[in-house]
C-alpha cells in the first residue's frame, strides 16, 4: 500500500488493463480481466493562489530563515511551474540565453526525463540572483533545498502567517503558475501544457 490518492490508484489500473489487452493480443493470456472495468476519476478540488493571495506572500517578510528561504523557493514555482524534485536540482548550467535573447530553463524532468525550456520570468530571474554568489560554478545548485515534506509543512506556516486560509502545498506552486502567472504574461497555453509537463492542453485546462 503505497498510500496513493484514488486517482492516482486509477491511472496504474488504466495501464494495467492496456498491458493486459496487449497480453491477449500476442496470445499471452486468454482473456482480460479487466475488460469491463471503467476506470472514473474523481473531481478534485485545484488549489492555486489568485493574484491578491500571491502578493501577500510577495511582500511578507520572515525573520526565521528557514521561512524566508521556503517563500522563496515557493514563489520560484509560481513564476516558473516547477516541479520541486526539479527545482531541488536545478544548477547554474541549466540557465542559458535563447535566441530571442531571453534566459531561459533547460532542463531535463526528473519524472519523465523530458527535456523542458522554460522561459525565466523576471521575478524569478530576481529570486536566482539572491542567492547567487561569486564562488558558483556551472554545477552549482541555484538554491538551498528541504526535503519536500519539511517544505510543505513550513508553507502551512507560511499560510497561516498570510492569513490564507488554503492548504498550500508545492502542487500549488505549480498551478498558481498556471492560473495566475503565466496567461498574465502572454504564455499561450501550448506552452504551459509543455511547462508543466502535460500530455495536452485539456489537462492543463482542467
Amino acid at each position: 500500500h503505497d498510500k496513493n490518492e484514488a486517482n492516482t490508484a486509477t491511472k496504474y489500473l488504466k495501464n494495467l488493463k492496456k498491458i493486459l489487452n496487449l497480453g491477449v493480443e500476442n496470445g499471452w493470456i486468454e482473456e482480460n480481466p479487466f475488460r469491463n472495468y471503467k476506470a472514473r476519476y474523481k473531481d478534485v478540488e485545484r488549489v492555486y493562489l489568485t493574484r491578491i493571495e500571491l502578493a501577500l506572500i510577495e511582500k511578507k517578510t520572515f525573520t526565521l530563515k528557514r521561512l524566508q528561504i521556503v517563500k522563496d523557493l515557493f514563489l520560484f514555482q509560481c513564476y516558473t511551474g516547477l516541479a520541486y524534485s526539479d527545482m531541488a536540482q536545478l544548477t547554474v548550467g541549466h540557465i542559458s540565453r535563447g535566441i530571442d535573447g531571453h534566459k531561459w530553463i533547460i532542463i531535463r524532468r526528473k519524472k519523465t526525463d523530458v527535456r523542458a525550456a522554460i522561459p525565466l520570468l523576471p521575478n524569478a530571474e530576481k529570486l536566482i540572483k539572491k542567492y547567487d554568489n561569486e564562488n558558483n560554478t556551472s554545477q552549482s545548485l541555484l538554491f538551498p533545498i528541504y526535503a519536500i515534506q519539511k517544505f510543505n509543512s513550513y508553507l502551512h506556516e507560511i499560510a497561516d502567517i498570510c492569513g490564507i486560509n488554503k492548504n498550500l502545498t508545492s502542487h500549488v506552486g505549480r498551478r498558481t503558475f498556471a492560473t495566475t502567472i503565466a496567461l498574465a504574461n502572454g504564455i499561450s497555453l501550448e506552452t504551459i501544457s509543455k511547462i508543466l509537463g502535460h500530455t495536452n492542453t485539456k489537462i492543463t485546462s482542467q
